[in-house]
């Protein structure tokens, strides 16, 4: 799988954790992975371990995303575009094999495909204040 499919099917298991209970997360997850086709080994590992490492650090990265959206809070977001930030930061921040600008421009292209009509911008300005 292409590094954008493996990060658009993150990006798509990350946003459905929003509306389940943690006990059932593995499940979902398992539900998920049922609908890809293809699905290999190495990228459901890919796949599942970065969901569930953002996951373990939501803490610290809604805290570092609501420091720089003053006027938003994270409860009034739209989830999709919150969702975009969770992964982009995390990428940012705790992944050394994506450039920050890489980070960016996947987040920009995905918000493009799944967000509003504001949403590429507003992600834009997010990350550009997140990596100042």
């Amino acid at each position: 799988m292409k590094r954008r499919d493996l990060r658009i099917n993150t990006f798509m298991m990350l946003f459905l954790t929003q509306f389940h209970d943690e006990a059932e997360l593995e499940n979902q997850y398992e539900l998920f992975c049922e609908q890809i086709e293809n699905l290999e080994e190495s990228d459901n590992a890919y796949i599942h371990d970065r969901v569930f490492d953002i996951i373990s650090k939501l803490d610290v990265i809604d805290k570092e995303i609501s420091e720089k959206t003053v006027d938003w809070e994270i409860s009034r977001m739209a989830k999709v575009d919150l969702t975009i930030l969770r992964l982009a930061y995390y990428e940012i921040k705790f992944d050394d094999d994506v450039p920050e600008n890489v980070a960016i421009n996947e987040a920009v292209e995905i918000a493009k495909i799944y967000g509003g009509d504001n949403s590429p911008s507003f992600v834009n300005g997010v990350l550009a204040k997140l990596v100042k």
